[in-house]
């Protein structure tokens, strides 16, 4: 046995008697009832002290299982429910087994847990025997034997663990807390008011050291607190934060703390920890920030005379965490004696109905204070506005809008909204109309002529223009009233007297094949009478109309008769459509393809079936011919007009061939000006937008009124073209609305204004080039003829006028000076020409043996027509400067008789959108260059007036141009030339003749020598009669001639500056001679004189 004083011992494995392995912490017990278990479990039999024979292992079980249960409930352990059950069950065998008990109370400090280093008892002693059974004693007879049972039966109990007697342990006792502290905090403050207070308690008191609280322990990540033991005997602690708190970043903290006792010495040893306790502290806050107003200003509009409940609401916000001091609890206006009114909700209300008159707009200043009575630290202004009386309209609009030429697409109501004047709205239909009607044909469209239009639109060749703008070329439209404007297109009006007849030729259109007819017309209401627009008839004899257009009774009427056949049968004759564009006084498009025996219109783009078609027989044969008339019809067999139109007309076009193609048609009348909507995507889906088919109307649907308002405000006016029609375009918007209550629904009023389509800056167009020239006989009578427009360049600008820079006049005191002017700068644009027209200055062109010419090819190329006429060339079409530029270069003149031809003049005019800008007059004089016959007599070219003439044409420019030679350029036959040529011709005679008598035989042997020698000069001197003193001697002579020659250079300085460049060559030739007698031998042969007339 081992001393009776307590010790601790090593715990030990009962099958081994050595240290079990390293296990959780059990109470002993756990540990017993886990062994009582597991013997349970085996079926092994209990032994009693006294080993009694005869009883079976599950008796010696309930014995050994009841004992420990009772040695457990001496100690203070409690039972569970099921165990104080198994007790009460074998009441019995519990009676038997307390007498066996020891007398001695066992205290449950006794049995030491099992450590990590192994099963520690501290009043047993635990020793292995090695079958797995562990015996414990307490150090009498008593012993408790806990291991499998052996299978003849208990085996004998030796005295493996012996208990010793017990004894009173020191430290008991695990200090005590309560489970839950709740504490207040004041943010900037560390002290932590915590309800129940920090007390832990322990049994152990009053013993030193167990029965003395040494300290609190916090578990919890990043907790701002620490716990502070404020006395070790009370037990006394408090919580206090160890930085400063901010309620606005966290307001409440939560974690767990444990007490822990001062062990058994002061080393701590045998140290033990009280439960874990949850301590929730809330951050008291303090009013440390001012309410701020969330805009930095207030807006709002009331109606005068009415009193409302709440006008606006201003908002003011506190960063505070608090409720007490985050919440705003009064607002107050501060601007004294205002009729406004503010609630501690912050709504304003007016006290007095407000007058617009008294007062367009108030301003307040208010501020707010929070419930710590804390004032804003900024006040904020409000403005309200006073309004008159509602009125139901479009508002925010400018009546004039400014269209400037070029800008693109310009939005009509930007800031446009409706005022329904707080009426309940549930439905809006607004129309927008821009009138045009009065620009043109209906609106603004490209002014080129009907022909050109049709090549821009894609319409094939073979087009007649029956109604052209008057030109040279075509005349007959000459008499009739136009619009008198080339801002627009050209537009004929027909007052029910004037008609007009188309020359003979225009229109060679077969009615056996396919046509097109195309007219611009506007008719009123007429009377009841036919009206002509287009009628061809026999043009004597008799009254047939073989085909016509007309009116009659606000219906659209075709004839087309045909012509004799065999079979003489009933075919189509007329075909009618009643049609409300007749007699609307607008502008309409009609397009008729005719490919017999069907008809088919389409006016402004839309197909029309004629609702009546007649029959007739053919026309009888005859072989009268036919007149084509327009504005009326025919009657030649009584010679006259009838059947007069009243109304307007343009474009009037007939074609070979069906115009079939719609995009075609619609180009022809589809408008350059109209309405445009961009719808916003947010609103695309509410509110819906129909156009008209030219543009010129849209139509607007929808409920949401904010929705309507945005698709308004991005309504806009286009204009494509590069020189709109300038002028007013009147707007109308005309709204219906429907309400919830019909009966007091309101009436919104139409709202006008207008466009202002400003003039668009005009574009100069220049024609410059080489104007006067001169050219060889031949060269206008050659295949190629000249070139009259060799270095044309075609040139268009406009001027615009810059502002000054405004800072640098204010600088300079330009304000005040009345003589600034704005800077004007010009700049080149680019644009089309539709029309060059050359004329002949002078006499018309004689077909006979003159003509203009121009390359067809180049033509072709880029779609132009040519037109010719005794008055000159036109070309027509819509094309480029730089490609009218071109063709015109290829512009020849010729002449096959230029004989009695010394100069012809012509004229040049360019214009764009079919006369509206006309280039400047280009003027060109060419000169004919006559080459003199060498063996003419040279007093023939004395006596021909021709060549004195052209001296008043001092300003030819001969430079840049070739001559056909040398030899031609020399014997130019002007004034100038033949007066030098007399004098420099005299000059040498005197020099030869000085010399005539020394050297007179060397010179006839050397005229007969070289006379088959061509000479370049041979002048006819038959005429001559030069009287000479023989006695002046050769001297004498020379100088003479010297002064004769310098008197002669000073009267005729004026005509020795027109010399050509090769005469001046000659005669520096002459005068300069070379000292080689071979040379002098030349020039004696180039000018040789005949002397047989020579008196001496």
């Amino acid at each position: 046995m081992d001393p009776p004083e307590l010790r601790r011992l090593e715990g030990c494995d009962p099958g081994t008697g050595r240290p079990p392995p390293t296990t959780t912490h059990h109470s002993n017990r756990a540990l017993k009832k886990e062994k009582l278990d597991q013997e349970g479990a085996t079926g092994a039999g209990g032994m009693n002290r006294e080993e009694a024979p005869g009883k079976s292992p599950e008796d010696m079980y309930i014995q050994q299982k009841v004992r420990v249960l009772l040695m457990l409930k001496k100690m203070g352990s409690n039972l569970t429910p099921s165990e104080e059950a198994f007790l009460r069950n074998y009441a019995g065998v519990v009676h038997t087994q307390m007498s066996q008990l020891p007398q001695h109370n066992i205290d449950q400090a006794a049995f030491q847990a099992p450590s990590k280093h192994g099963c520690q008892i501290g009043a047993l002693r635990c020793r292995g025997r090695g079958d797995g059974v562990l015996t414990v004693r307490d150090g009498g007879s008593a012993a408790v034997t806990l291991g499998p049972p052996s299978p003849s039966g208990p085996a004998p109990i030796p005295p493996h663990c012996i208990l010793p007697p017990s004894r009173p342990a020191l430290n008991k006792h695990k200090p005590w807390i309560e489970t839950t502290y709740h504490g207040i905090v004041t943010e900037n403050d560390d002290r932590v008011l915590l309800d129940p207070p920090l007390i832990a308690l322990d049994k152990d008191a009053p013993l030193r050291y167990a029965g003395e609280i040494c300290g609190f322990r916090i578990h919890g990540q990043n907790v701002p607190f620490e716990a502070v033991v404020l006395d070790k005997s009370t037990g006394e602690g408090v919580i206090r934060a160890k930085d400063k708190l901010d309620c606005e970043l966290q307001k409440e903290h939560t974690f767990t703390i444990q007490a822990y006792d001062c062990g058994e010495g002061p080393d701590g040893a045998n140290m033990k920890k009280s439960h874990k306790a949850t301590v929730h502290i809330q951050v008291n806050d303090l009013n440390e920030y001012s309410p701020v107003f969330k805009e930095k200003s207030y807006k709002a509009t009331v109606i005068e005379g009415k009193k409302y409940d709440s006008i606006l609401k201003v908002e003011a916000v506190d960063a505070d965490c608090s409720f007490q001091f985050s919440q705003i609890c009064n607002y107050e206006i501060v601007t004294p004696d205002v009729p406004f009114t503010i609630d501690k909700d912050g709504f304003i209300k007016n006290t007095e109905k407000l007058s617009y008159g008294k007062e367009h707009m108030y301003k307040l200043t208010v501020t707010a204070y929070d419930c710590g009575k804390n004032r804003a630290s900024e006040d904020v202004l409000v403005k309200i506005s006073v309004k008159p009386t509602c009125k139901p309209s479009w508002q925010g609009f400018n009546k004039r809008i400014e269209y400037e030429p070029g800008t693109g697409s310009l939005a009509l109501f930007p800031s446009m909204h409706l005022e329904t004047c707080d009426e309940p709205i549930t439905s809006i239909r607004a129309n927008i109309e821009l009138e045009t009607n009065h620009i043109g044909k209906g609106c603004d469209r490209d002014t080129y002529s009907e022909k050109s239009l049709h090549k821009l639109c894609g319409a094939s060749s073979g087009t007649v223009e029956l109604l052209p703008a008057p030109s040279s070329s075509a005349n007959w439209t000459v008499g009739l009233p136009t619009d008198n404007g080339h801002d627009s297109d050209q537009v004929f009006e027909f007052n029910g007297t004037q008609a007009i007849k188309v020359p003979d030729g225009m229109v060679s259109t077969s009615l056996k094949e396919p046509f097109t007819i195309s007219v611009w017309m506007r008719h009123g209401p007429g009377a009841h009478e036919k009206e002509t627009i287009l009628c061809n008839s026999d043009k004597t004899e008799m009254n047939r109309h073989h085909y016509s257009l007309y009116v009659h009774n606000c219906r659209l009427i075709l004839l087309l008769r045909q012509d004799p056949s065999e079979a003489e049968n009933y075919k189509p004759a007329e075909f009618h459509w009643k049609l409300d564009q007749v007699c609307d006084k607008e502008w309409h498009h009609y397009v008729l393809n005719v490919e017999f025996p069907t008809v088919s219109l389409f006016v402004d783009g839309t197909t029309f079936e004629p609702f009546l078609v007649t029959e007739d027989y053919p026309l009888h044969a005859s072989k009268i011919e036919t007149q084509l008339t327009i504005g009326a019809c025919w009657q030649g067999g009584n010679a006259r007009m009838a059947q007069f139109f009243r109304g307007n007309l343009a474009g009037l076009m007939i074609r070979s061939g069906k115009l079939e193609n719609k995009k075609v048609i619609d180009c022809l009348y589809t408008c350059k000006e109209g309405l445009d909507v961009q719808l916003p995507e947010e609103v695309a889906s509410s509110v819906k937008v129909e156009f008209n088919p030219n543009q010129s109307s849209l139509t607007v649907e929808g409920d949401d009124i904010d929705a309507f308002d945005k698709v308004m405000q991005h309504i806009s006016y286009l204009n494509s073209r590069q020189f709109p029609t300038p002028g007013i375009r009147h707007l109308r918007i005309s709204t219906t609305v429907k309400c919830f209550n019909e009966e007091s629904c309101v009436t919104v009023p139409d709202a006008e204004g207008y466009v202002m389509v400003l003039q668009p800056e005009e574009p100069k167009i220049s024609l410059s080039g080489i104007d006067h020239f001169a050219r060889s006989a031949a060269e206008f009578e050659s295949q190629e003829g000249v070139t009259l427009f060799p270095e044309l360049r075609i040139v268009s600008t406009i001027t615009r006028e810059v502002e000054a820079d405004t800072e640098s006049e204010a600088a300079e005191g330009a304000d005040d000076d009345p003589t600034v002017q704005e800077t004007v700068v010009s700049e080149e644009i680019m644009h089309n020409l539709d029309t060059c027209e050359v004329t002949v200055v002078g006499d018309e062109l004689d077909g006979e043996h003159e003509s203009l010419e121009v390359d067809l090819s180049q033509l072709q190329q880029h779609g132009l027509e040519k037109s010719s006429s005794n008055l000159g060339l036109v070309i027509t079409g819509v094309n480029t400067m730089a490609n009218y530029e071109q063709v015109l270069h290829l512009v020849h003149y010729k002449n096959w008789h230029t004989e009695a031809l010394f100069d012809r003049k012509f004229k040049l005019v360019c214009s764009e959108l079919n006369g509206r800008y006309i280039s400047n007059d280009f003027k060109v004089e060419v000169n004919v260059i006559h080459t003199a016959n060498p063996m003419e007599h040279a007093n023939n070219a004395m006596v021909q007036p021709n060549f004195i003439n052209p001296v008043h044409h001092a300003s030819v420019d001969l430079s840049g141009h070739n001559l056909v030679n040398a030899h031609q350029a020399s014997v130019v036959p002007s004034a100038a030339t033949i007066v030098i040529v007399v004098c420099v011709s005299f000059l040498v005679f005197m020099i030869i003749l000085g010399v005539f008598r020394i050297r007179a035989a060397h010179q006839r042997t050397m005229r007969d020598q070289e006379n088959g020698k061509e000479n370049e000069m041979d002048w006819d001197d038959s005429a001559l009669t030069i009287t000479v003193n023989p006695m002046e001697t050769y001297e004498d002579q020379h100088s003479s001639e010297e002064e004769e020659e310098e008197e002669e250079e000073s009267e005729d300085g004026e005509e020795e500056d027109d010399i050509t460049s090769a005469e001046s060559e000659s005669s520096e030739d002459e005068e300069g001679g070379e000292p080689e007698d071979q040379q002098g031998a030349s020039r004696q042969q180039q000018l040789e004189w005949d002397d047989s007339t020579l008196t001496y």
